[in-house]
């Protein structure tokens, strides 16, 4: 349960804490350059990252201003691989094609996961007939060609009503639509013809509003507003599934269960110590800040070694491009925190 009621409330958050100047022995006054940090990426790993930027400037005393922001974890991956942004966040393992991109730009990562999600698909809470639903009928829905095809709800399931199917979804430089995309439809394209927004909180406003709405969005963004939503057990062939923590650690919750990360761009984490300490206090109070904002924590021992390989400066991804599927939290930190020397990482 989030109980931090405004960490939805702004697209754009800006934090800084400015000091000065110190004094010096001799009384005079010492300027220090301000340190700046530009945070963009997925809409989902945002709360996270946005409750630890305004812890770490409310008790930081360094001159560092913070400028978090949100476009999707493939729209921040854009910007991150340019050089504009420092930390991405992102609910997707980097993509291929960005790895190129941001090889070709000379821009080397640090890839730290930082929590784990439920993917949870959602209505209408007067919604009486698909409170559980089969990975093929979300596939039905969803597939390239029930674009203006399925547009009812009697269409995927015939005992369902005969009413309209609204739907509500991010967009395509959402990494949140990339891996529902792949894990349901099982390819990495979908039907157009719904509405769609890389705010989630938009997202939860549409179906809300709708009583013949379906939409999906990450496991918090449910948790916040779970009063006004209904979420939907997910059944993969071994019975519905609700999501959850539980579901999560025995990996029943498939296959909407995935990794969340930051990705921090090394050669700035060298250069701007502001930017250093920032990640450690991230890692330092990941565990803590993820529980209370709606996701699962990675085991405590986990944040020690991703503070360990981000000190080492350990670069690139081992996933290769590729989605993270059904992985356990122990398969996701036996690859991800591969012993010093051990092959995995590519860049």
């Amino acid at each position: 349960m989030i109980k931090n009621n405004s960490l939805f409330s702004n697209k754009y958050v800006w934090t800084a804490l400015i000091l000065s100047g110190v004094l010096s022995g001799c009384g005079s006054i010492k300027s220090e350059e301000s340190k700046t940090i530009s945070i963009d990426g997925s809409s989902t790993v945002f709360p996270i990252t946005n409750l630890i930027v305004e812890k770490f400037n409310a008790l930081d005393t360094d001159d560092i201003s913070i400028e978090s922001n949100f476009s999707g974890s493939i729209g921040g991956f854009r910007n991150f691989c340019e050089g504009k942004t420092d930390i991405n966040n992102a609910s997707v393992p980097i993509p291929k094609d960005f790895m190129e991109e941001c090889k070709k730009n000379d821009i080397a990562y640090i890839e730290l996961p930082v929590a784990f999600d439920a993917l949870t698909v959602v209505t209408h809470p007067s919604n009486s007939w698909a409170k559980t639903m089969t990975v093929e009928e979300l596939k039905t829905i969803w597939q390239p060609s029930a674009e203006n095809n399925i547009t009812r709800w009697n269409q995927v399931n015939s005992q369902w009503p005969d009413k309209t199917l609204n739907l509500f979804g991010p967009g395509k430089d959402s990494g949140t639509f990339e891996y529902f995309t792949v894990a349901i439809v099982g390819e990495d394209n979908s039907r157009n013809d719904y509405v769609y927004s890389e705010d989630d909180e938009a997202l939860v406003n549409g179906v809300v509003q709708d009583p013949n709405a379906l939409g999906y969005f990450g496991y918090a963004y449910y948790s916040q507003h779970q009063d006004k939503l209904q979420a939907v057990a997910i059944d993969n062939g071994n019975g519905a599934i609700m999501p959850s923590d539980a579901t999560i650690i025995d990996n029943s919750y498939r296959p909407l269960t995935r990794p969340l990360f930051i990705y921090v761009n090394a050669k700035k984490a060298q250069e701007n110590k502001g930017l250093a300490k920032f990640v450690d206090f991230y890692l330092t109070n990941a565990s803590q800040i993820v529980h209370e904002v709606g996701y699962l924590p990675l085991p405590q021992s986990a944040y020690g070694v991703a503070k360990i390989h981000f000190n080492k400066h350990q670069v690139g991804t081992v996933f290769n491009g590729q989605p993270v599927l059904n992985a356990t939290i122990n398969e996701l930190l036996t690859r991800t925190y591969a012993s010093e020397g051990k092959e995995g990482y590519v860049y």
